[in-house]
């Protein structure tokens, strides 16, 4: 019996170092895990109440996209952009969705180009670029975030 006795002590003080585990530091945990979140991606993209009902991710993408293209093809169709510039068919729009739900649109023209008064079609943008539906942000980690993306707009359906 004081062997038994002996054994059951010597297991018991022997057995505390299983339970001693090294417990990793904030610092690494935090680095970890921000090495683990893709930076270039959203959990959900930005959407609007159209939308909204769609469950897959793509396609809810997908068609936060055609409307937005819609609704800026729409505003700027009956514009004095299409007589000023004839030969103006597409404009690439650059859209920045920010986290308290605003919008900016902003023309993106090429490098070289110098056919094209750039203040004149961006103020024309600002004009007839107002009163759009309300834009639920993107949200990475459930945290609302600031995005960009460049939409062709046609300007010319024929």
């Amino acid at each position: 019996m004081k062997q038994l006795y002996f054994l059951l002590v010597f297991v018991f003080f022997n057995s505390c170092q299983y339970f001693d585990k090294q417990v990793p530091s904030e610092k690494e945990l935090l680095q970890k895990e921000l090495k683990n979140i893709n930076w270039k991606e959203v959990d959900e993209y930005p959407s609007v109440v159209d939308c909204e009902k769609i469950e897959n991710k793509t396609q809810r993408q997908q068609c936060f996209f055609e409307v937005l293209t819609q609704l800026i093809q729409e505003k700027l169709c009956a514009d004095t952009l299409a007589v000023l510039y004839p030969e103006l068919d597409t404009i690439e729009v650059k859209v920045t969705v920010f986290p308290n739900s605003t919008i900016k649109f902003e023309p993106q023209f090429p490098k070289d180009s110098v056919a094209y008064d750039k203040v004149k079609i961006d103020s024309i943008l600002q004009a007839r670029l107002v009163d759009f539906p309300k834009v639920n942000p993107a949200i990475k980690r459930g945290i609302p975030v600031k995005t960009q993306f460049i939409l062709p707009v046609i300007l010319k359906v024929e």
